[in-house]
């Protein structure tokens, strides 16, 4: 008897998925941007439920400066994935959506990073959480300013808007579709 109770505690916690708040950086420069970006959060949606997504934003490029313009939102959504099986899976996303291998930095039909899992820090060889380089890219902070002004980043202690001002909104254009 102790052994079926014991038993079925461990599968109901194992059976019990958490639901993790996450944010989701997407851009693309490549074809079609705009349906780009629609496709993946289409196909995002399949293992996270989306729950606030930015506006759009067209972009200059970061890094690698001689390429077309990028369009550029973040959404919030809840997941049960854990962070590499998410990572996984955006990845894979961006390879349906027509992703190849290039240069990093460089041009791309479409783009996905993962910038906040709860709030939580990770730094393995594959994926550092919160993104590395989130605090020096308007193209990321404006956005996330938009939908969440409050959140704070768990490593620097300071809110989305507070980055946001300090970087500024140089080469970030809300995106009119024209």
């Amino acid at each position: 008897m102790d052994c079926l109770l014991i038993s079925s505690v461990f599968m109901q916690k194992i059976m019990t998925k958490k639901n993790h708040i996450v944010y989701l950086g997407l851009g693309s420069n490549l074809g079609d941007r705009l349906r780009n970006m629609a496709e993946a959060i289409s196909w995002i949606g399949k293992q996270v439920e989306i729950q606030r997504v930015s506006q759009l934003y067209e972009t200059d490029p970061w890094g690698f400066t001689k390429q077309p313009k990028f369009l550029n939102q973040v959404l919030k959504g809840r997941t049960t994935l854990e962070p590499i099986i998410l990572l996984d899976f955006l990845k894979d996303v961006e390879t349906q959506i027509g992703r190849t291998p290039g240069p990093r930095y460089g041009p791309r039909i479409i783009d996905i990073d993962i910038l906040f899992y709860d709030k939580n820090v990770l730094s393995l060889a594959e994926l550092c959480i919160p993104h590395p380089r989130l605090a020096e890219r308007a193209f990321v902070l404006i956005p996330m300013a938009e939908i969440a002004p409050r959140f704070i980043h768990p490593i620097l202690k300071k809110s989305m808007r507070e980055l946001a001002n300090q970087v500024g909104n140089s080469g970030v254009i809300l995106f009119t579709g024209e």
